[in-house]
This record gives C-alpha cells, sequence and structure tokens, in this order.
C-alpha cells in the first residue's frame, strides 16, 4: 500500500488516498469529533471493496468496481492511521470506532468479517466499536449470519454498532436511490430482532435525508421496536453524484432545526431520534459519508459545500 495523495484539517480530519498496485485506488479516513481529541474520540473510516457496484444515486464511491480487498489490505489501512497518530499501537481513546463504510458496500465482501475476527487480537485498546452499516443486499444471508455469530462472540455487551442504511420509507423511490436489490423493511426488522440482544447497543436506521424523501413514521412502527431501534437523521452530503442527479438535502448542515417536523413524528412514534451533522467543515475536506475525493477529482464537477480543501500529494 502506498499513500500517494491527502486531504485534511489537522484537527479535524484527513482522508488518505492510496495505490494498492495495479492502478487499484482507495481512500480511508481518520478523523475526531471536535471539541474532544483524538485521544478521547477517534473514527476510522476504511475501504472494503475497490469501487462498489451498487452505484447509489448519492454516494461518490460508486463506480469502476475492481473487486474485493483482503482482510489484511483492510486492516493495512487501519495499521497505517494508527501508526501515523499512535506509533506504540496502543489507542488510548475512551471511544475508538472503525467503520467498514468508506468505499463499498461491506457485505459484499466476506473479508470484512475475517478482519472483525482479527481486530480484537491485532489491536491494544479497550474500547473499540466497529460498525457495519449496510443497505442489505439481497443474497447476503451468509454474510449476516456470520456476522451475528462474531457479534455475539466478541462484541456483546453494547461494542457494536449495526446500522441498516433505508434513506426513505418510500420503497420505490429507495429502489432508485439504491439500484440494486436489498431486503424490504420487513426483512431488515427479521433479521435485527435477531441481531439485538439485551445489553445491546440499539440497531440504527438511518436515513440521508434527500429534499425528497418522505419518512413516514407510522410505516417504520409496523416493522421497527422503538425498544430495539434507533433513528438517525442525516444531512445528504454534498457529492458528485448527488450534484448529477440533482438531488439536494432536506436538513441543511446550518439549521439543524429543519429536521424538527420528521424528529416531532418520530419521537411521537416512540423513537429515540438524533440529528446527527457533526462538523460542517468535513463536507469541505472530502471525509463524510458518501463522498469520495477520487471522484471529483476525475469530474472536476462543482459541489456546493464540498471538497474545497487542496489535495497534497505523497511520496
Amino acid at each position: 500500500m502506498k499513500i500517494v495523495a491527502k486531504t485534511e484539517n489537522p484537527d479535524l480530519a484527513t482522508v488518505y488516498m492510496a495505490d494498492m498496485g495495479e492502478g487499484r485506488l482507495i481512500e480511508f479516513v481518520e478523523a475526531c469529533q471536535p471539541p474532544y481529541r483524538r485521544q478521547e474520540r477517534w473514527i476510522l473510516m476504511v475501504s472494503t471493496l475497490y469501487g462498489c457496484p451498487v452505484r447509489c444515486l448519492f454516494c461518490d464511491a460508486g463506480g469502476q468496481y475492481r473487486g474485493r480487498l483482503t482482510a489484511e489490505e483492510i486492516l493495512a489501512q487501519i495499521d497505517y492511521m494508527i501508526r501515523e497518530w499512535f506509533p506504540s499501537g496502543e489507542v488510548p481513546a475512551e471511544k475508538f470506532k472503525i467503520q467498514f463504510a468508506r468505499m463499498g458496500e461491506p457485505a459484499l465482501n466476506p473479508a470484512v468479517l475475517d478482519a472483525l475476527e482479527e481486530l480484537p487480537r491485532r489491536y491494544r485498546t479497550r474500547h473499540l466499536m466497529p460498525s457495519i452499516s449496510t443497505i442489505a443486499p439481497h443474497g447476503r444471508e451468509s454474510f449476516f449470519e456470520r456476522l451475528l455469530d462474531i457479534k455475539n462472540r466478541l462484541y456483546s455487551g453494547g461494542r457494536f454498532q449495526f446500522q441498516f442504511s433505508v434513506h426513505t420509507t418510500d420503497w420505490s423511490l429507495r429502489q432508485r436511490l439504491i439500484p440494486v436489490r436489498t431486503w424490504d423493511l420487513a426483512r431488515m426488522a427479521q433479521y435485527g430482532d435477531r441481531f439485538y440482544q439485551a445489553g445491546d447497543r440499539k440497531i440504527t436506521l438511518n436515513f440521508a435525508l434527500a429534499a425528497q424523501a418522505p419518512v413516514e413514521a407510522d410505516v417504520l412502527r409496523r416493522y421497527f421496536d422503538p425498544q430495539r431501534y434507533f433513528i438517525k437523521l442525516t444531512q445528504l452530503n454534498p457529492t458528485v453524484r448527488a450534484t448529477m442527479n440533482r438531488l439536494t438535502s432536506r436538513i441543511d448542515p446550518y439549521r439543524p432545526e429543519s429536521a424538527q417536523t420528521v424528529v416531532d413524528a418520530l419521537t411521537q412514534a416512540g423513537y429515540e431520534v438524533l440529528v446527527s451533522i457533526g462538523e460542517v467543515e468535513e463536507n469541505a475536506v472530502g471525509s463524510n459519508c458518501g463522498q469520495y475525493v477520487l471522484t471529483y477529482l476525475e469530474s472536476r464537477m462543482p459541489v456546493p459545500g464540498g471538497y474545497t480543501y487542496p489535495i497534497r500529494e505523497v511520496g
């Protein structure tokens, strides 16, 4: 793995661009959560595929799919970031999250499960929390069954974050936004009800809200028990593909109250709801989920609110 470029705000986040050989490029990200320092809260986001065959309409990581990373290639990204910031190899952060969410749908790569098995043996930290966010692609039942076993064996008691990327309760719209066959809400709930056990973190239902995407509380209540499921609302991050497809965010990152109508309806239905915006400057760095700096470099399409930090070549 050779780091070829990066874009960064050292106090916030760094996006690393790496050549894995034969012109296969990936990105991975490290970030903190101001006002917390990396020694307190640290988040890594790693790639699991070379490109992504899904091609969600708002995600710049889709396209030019060239296969799966091995478990060692996934772990190499984590190794690099740990060495950069904590040369001793010991991560002191009280919240240390590793998200398998930079480039590629993780359920399409069984090596993600091998990496999850290796994490507790490889890294010296008491506060590791892996995070899997998935669209729940059809036909990946064996992946999800093994994931459930790994969580129960290695990450029980609230040490694993599992998330379904739902984005809207309008199923025909979701099929357009995510143009592959996936589990429906009933199938997600069937699995989620098995996945959740007493002491676990609630399963997250994530909605990156496009202006055109409804979120209906009564639809969610048909399937998802508020005692087991948590709702996260985020802005639709500024990306090249969202711009090309004329998708805009329903949530204004400068006005979190713009989500209040949706929040009120979900709260009244019994759900715990988080409006998760984070640092707006991450959009400029290109470190938010769905953003992918290399796509922007290829397209050079102006993206309002995104990708304005300089790219620095390394090597």
